[in-house]
């Protein structure tokens, strides 16, 4: 099966719909705590392969990400795998908490010994709080592609506003802004009432949509066992269990679907986001087992039809009850 690249922004670099999120390779460090078990390196290595063998050509992971550890564990599983660089793309993110600008500058040789021997493609900043204005951090970023120590820049959470400076400000370096890494899915919309889808359509920025699948409420498994959240670390099951019954229309109709394009609840969930906008969205769904990232790319084997992506809109959109999970 032949999967189509997508570009991101307005870049050279060509990516799948679906990449892997690599928080979960974090070994509870910092803000990963509570959310996943601790993976050893041969679940990592096991994790990257069946993405790998999926199709997936790129990974997303980050400085605050188990401070490191996260970057590490990806360039072993990468190595393990014996991909070659510049075989896959790699995104990781700088923290901009509490820091100026010249960090990014600074930091960036870290970056790249912690994912060594493979490059950074796709720098992002990982939230609009710095110390120092966006215009600053954008000359940062820039004097880093000009230097060829990354490929591309990116943003993470930002908002419209916060966007368009981010484009006009490297737009004075000949720079594209690739992309805005922002939370969506079929349960949480907030990006398309906000303007950012708006004004993504509007740059060219591709958007990195994370928690895909609202903490795995869209995988529809806590609907069919709810017994498995037992399973769950408490500040996720607490979570998940407040909305279980709110969504049970929106999971049962994705069943149906999963059911004729014999796919998972997941890979419909997946479908509809890498579809509902053309090629403007990507998704990086985690994985902490070898079939999740399995089953997450078997995502672009199949595609919805544009009507069943606006019945699923539409039903989402119905359950005015729902509050989105916060990270």
């Amino acid at each position: 099966m032949t999967i189509l690249r997508r570009a991101l922004g307005r870049t050279d670099l060509t990516i799948t719909p679906i990449g892997l999120g690599t928080w979960q390779f974090s070994q509870h460090a910092f803000a990963s705590a509570g959310n996943w078990a601790v993976l050893s390196q041969e679940d990592i290595n096991d994790i990257v392969q069946a993405a790998l063998d999926g199709g997936v050509n790129w990974f997303d992971t980050a400085e605050i990400y188990g401070f490191g550890r996260s970057e590490r564990a990806l360039a072993q599983g990468l190595q393990h795998a014996q991909v070659t660089p510049g075989e896959v793309v790699i995104a990781t993110k700088w923290w901009p908490i509490p820091r100026f600008a010249g960090s990014i500058r600074r930091s960036i040789d870290k970056r790249l010994r912690n994912l060594s021997p493979y490059p950074v493609d796709l720098h992002q900043v990982h939230w609009p709080f710095a110390l120092s204005s966006i215009d600053a951090i954008m000359d940062a970023m820039a004097d880093l592609v000009e230097a060829g120590k990354i490929r591309a820049v990116g943003v993470s959470n930002y908002n419209a506003e916060q966007m368009r400076r981010a484009h006009e400000r490297l737009a004075k370096r000949g720079i594209p802004l690739a992309s805005n890494q922002v939370k969506y899915n079929l349960l949480d919309r907030r990006i398309e009432e906000n303007g950012v889808l708006e004004a993504a359509k509007e740059l060219g920025v591709t958007l990195i949509a994370y928690s895909p699948l609202e903490m795995g409420l869209l995988t529809g498994k806590f609907h069919q066992n709810p017994a498995l959240l037992a399973q769950r670390p408490r500040r996720r099951r607490k979570k998940l269990q407040a909305r279980l019954e709110v969504t049970r229309p929106l999971i049962e109709r994705m069943e149906e679907l999963a059911e004729k394009y014999q796919a998972s609840v997941s890979q419909v969930g997946l479908n509809w986001l890498i579809h509902a906008h053309g090629d403007l969205v990507v998704a990086i769904p985690g994985a902490t087992k070898p079939s999740h990232a399995a089953d997450a790319a078997a995502t672009m084997r199949f595609t919805l039809l544009p009507a069943e992506i606006e019945e699923l809109h539409t039903l989402a959109r119905s359950l005015k009850d729902y509050k989105p999970i916060s990270n």
